[in-house]
């Protein structure tokens, strides 16, 4: 019997009514191959994730980085239920709106003044709409993803439909490499309104990098921008910004800010931020209860428990054991780990004959069989457990040999779908 029957179901009549069959990209037949893995999950609890055939599995995805406390936390959960008997969106501001803001300055060392939005598309929209408007300038320089509004999409190989006009105000540069804003700066003097950066993903900045970065924008009257949608709450209690000690101007949030409920924020300067009194930043749902009550419960359980330290600490253990595995199959030529003990990677590499989409193919087909669901990061939660890290070891230790085998004798003949495409490459 086909393992995922009912989401391979599922996705032919979603893909009736909507395109590619999911709201994502991410969650999508792009991203994971045909015939091997599952599509739909009808619920999760904790650090568990059941899909649409029954399957479970140990949930590494966590609905890209935006769970933190684990699925269905108990206390958000009870926040959100007691919001919910008393209104989901008012004709009037609500109360929760001032409480989780002034939550934010509390937590954020950039935080002086707080916007809301739904997605981390609409807070980094708006953090270069008001940047534009305080500056007075255009362009924009892009590090890392920032989301899908033209403004930043445009400047990737995904920019079908994006105007021209809007493409060439976007400009690209290299992390780790304050040289390169620099040549852009020079290329472009006084006109670039903003630098936005993920102050990091795959590597730790280099000693100074996030600095350097900070002089280069006072020097040319940029503002500093750090897009915090995954690394903020998750790296340390007030983001990656704290972690390394560089404050920026203005910052971003999303994912992880509510453990999964859709909201964002835009925070920063307060002579930045009163922009916002002048730009158009609005939405219907803007203040919306249930996101907000999630988010406030969020932000008291992460002051509260020791919610950071010990996502790290299982995410050092992780990084170790799946080293470990690396060395002891020896992968190292086409296996690499990167990032933080949070938010890690495992990276694929071309060798031996082979492409790394087909070594990636072979390797989500493998762990999904065996309950995993992971497609190449390790995205923690509060809920994950020492058990759970067990069980990723020793799916990891017999996918790896399944990996070298492949390496040895062929992975084509061990594939039971078609290789994965690139999507586009943003990290």
């Amino acid at each position: 019997m086909n393992r995922y029957q009912n989401s391979e179901a599922m996705l032919a009549r979603a893909e009736q009514v909507i395109p590619l069959g999911a709201q994502t990209f991410s969650k999508s037949r792009t991203q994971f191959p045909l015939g091997v893995s599952p599509y739909f999950a009808t619920r999760a609890q904790g650090s568990r994730v059941w899909d649409v055939d029954g399957n479970e599995y140990v949930d590494f995805i966590n609905a890209l980085c935006s769970v933190t406390l684990g699925h269905c936390d108990p206390d958000v959960t009870q926040a959100v239920q007691e919001q919910l008997h008393r209104g989901t969106i008012f004709s009037l501001s609500s109360e929760l709106e001032v409480q989780v803001a002034e939550k934010i300055v509390e937590m954020v060392p950039c935080a002086e003044k707080v916007r809301f939005g739904k997605n981390g598309s609409d807070a980094t929209a708006g953090a270069i709409r008001v940047a534009r408007a305080f500056t007075k300038r255009e362009r924009v320089a892009v590090c890392g993803y920032h989301g899908w509004q033209d403004w930043y999409i445009g400047s990737t190989a995904r920019h079908l439909g994006v105007p021209e006009a809007v493409r060439a105000l976007t400009h690209t540069w290299a992390y780790n490499d304050a040289d390169s804003l620099q040549a852009l700066f020079k290329a472009h003097p006084g006109e670039f309104a903003a630098v936005i950066l993920e102050p990091m993903n795959v590597v730790e900045p280099k000693p100074d990098f996030l600095q350097e970065v900070q002089a280069l924008c006072r020097r040319e009257g940029a503002l500093l921008v750090f897009d915090e949608t995954i690394t903020g709450f998750r790296y340390a209690m007030g983001g990656a910004q704290e972690l390394f000690g560089v404050t920026p101007d203005l910052a971003t949030f999303g994912k992880g800010l509510a453990n999964g409920y859709p909201v964002s924020a835009v925070a920063g300067r307060a002579d930045v931020m009163k922009m916002m009194e002048e730009v158009f930043f609005s939405f219907t749902f803007g203040g919306e209860t249930l996101s907000l009550a999630a988010a406030l419960a969020t932000l008291r359980k992460l002051q509260r428990e020791p919610v950071i330290p010990t996502m790290r600490a299982r995410g050092e253990r992780l990084l170790r054991d799946t080293q470990a595995a690396i060395d002891r199959h020896g992968l190292g030529d086409v296996l690499a780990l990167s990032g933080h003990p949070t938010w890690s990677f495992l990276q694929f590499r071309d060798g031996r004959g082979h492409t790394l989409w087909e070594i990636k193919t072979l390797f989500m087909q493998e762990v999904f069989r065996r309950g995993v669901l992971a497609y190449g990061t390790h995205n923690l939660s509060y809920a994950h457990s020492e058990a759970d890290l067990d069980r990723l070891a020793a799916v990891y230790d017999e996918v790896f040999g399944v990996i070298a085998g492949g390496l040895a004798r062929g992975i084509r003949p061990l594939l039971q779908c078609e290789v994965l495409q690139p999507l586009f490459k943003v990290r």
